[in-house]
C-alpha cells in the first residue's frame, strides 16, 4: 500500500514543472503567469491569453489550483516591468530574502516569471544588503532589495526635514561584485497590503512610518505626490552624478 501522505504530496501538489507544460499545452503564455502552486497569479491577462475557458480546462485538471485575477496585481507587475526591464539580466541568480514578510512574497510572486522570460534562477537567502561586505565568494549575481515607493519617498523627505542633502537608497546599484535591484521601487505599499492583505490582518507591510499624515495631506493637494517626489530626486541624483564626473 502507498504511503498516504506520499500520496498526497503527489497528487495535491504537482510539480511546477508539470503545470507549465500543461499550460503550454492549452495556449497559456507562462511568462506573464506567476507560478506559486496552488495559486496562479496572472500579471497580464491580455499576454497570457488566460481565458476562462482555459481557466476552467487548468482547474479541472489541478482541483486544487486557484486562478487569481487581480487587475491591481497586474498594475505591480506594470509598474515593477519599468525596472526590471532596465536592471535584470538574463541568466542571473538573483537572491530574495528569506523572511518571510509580504514585501519579500511579493518580490518572489513578481520575480517568478522571470525565471521563464529571462531565463534567471532565484534564491532565497537569510541574507540582507549590509551584509555583503561580510563576504567574498558569492554564489549569485544580484540582490533584489525590498524597497517600495513610500520608503523611498520617506527617506528623501527625511533628508529634507533634516537639511541633508537628498540622497535615494535606490542609488546604489552595486555592493561589493553584487548587483542591487529594486522591484518594488514604484510601488506604494497600499498597493501590496491592498494585494496581499487585504482584510488587513497580521503581518502589515514593514518599514518606519515617516509623516504619513503629511503624505496623505500632499496626495490631497498634488496628484501623485509619491510618484512625482520620486521622479524630481532621481533628476537631481542623474544631474549630481553627471557633475561630479564633468572635467575640471
Amino acid at each position: 500500500m502507498k504511503n498516504p501522505l506520499k500520496w498526497f504530496i503527489d497528487v495535491m501538489i504537482p510539480e511546477k514543472k508539470e503545470i507549465l507544460v500543461f499550460l503550454k499545452r492549452i495556449g497559456v503564455d507562462t511568462r506573464f503567469v506567476s507560478v506559486v502552486y496552488p495559486r496562479l497569479y496572472i500579471n497580464n491577462l491580455r499576454f497570457s491569453r488566460f481565458s476562462r475557458k482555459k481557466e476552467e480546462l487548468f482547474l479541472k485538471n489541478y482541483p486544487s489550483g486557484e486562478v487569481i485575477r487581480s487587475s491591481l496585481f497586474q498594475k505591480i507587475c506594470a509598474r515593477s516591468s519599468r525596472v526590471l526591464g532596465d536592471s535584470l539580466h538574463p541568466q542571473e541568480r538573483v537572491v530574495i530574502e528569506s523572511d518571510l514578510t509580504l514585501k519579500n512574497k511579493a518580490l518572489y510572486i513578481i520575480l517568478e516569471p522571470f525565471t521563464r522570460k529571462y531565463g534567471i534562477q532565484i534564491i532565497k537567502k537569510n541574507l540582507k544588503v549590509e551584509d555583503l561586505d561580510q563576504q567574498s565568494d558569492y554564489d549569485f549575481d544580484s540582490l533584489a532589495i525590498p524597497l517600495t515607493l513610500d520608503e523611498e519617498v520617506k527617506g528623501v523627505l527625511e533628508r529634507i526635514f533634516t537639511g541633508k542633502k537628498i540622497k535615494l537608497q535606490s542609488s546604489e546599484i552595486k555592493r561589493g561584485k553584487v548587483r542591487l535591484i529594486y522591484p518594488l521601487l514604484n510601488i506604494p505599499e497600499k498597493w501590496l497590503e491592498d494585494w496581499l492583505n487585504p482584510e488587513n490582518e497580521a503581518d502589515p507591510v514593514d518599514g518606519e512610518e515617516l509623516s504619513p499624515e503629511f503624505l496623505l495631506f500632499l496626495e490631497g493637494v498634488v496628484p501623485q505626490v509619491r510618484e512625482n517626489i520620486l521622479k524630481s530626486s532621481q533628476f537631481i541624483t542623474k544631474k549630481s552624478l553627471k557633475i561630479k564626473k564633468s572635467p575640471v
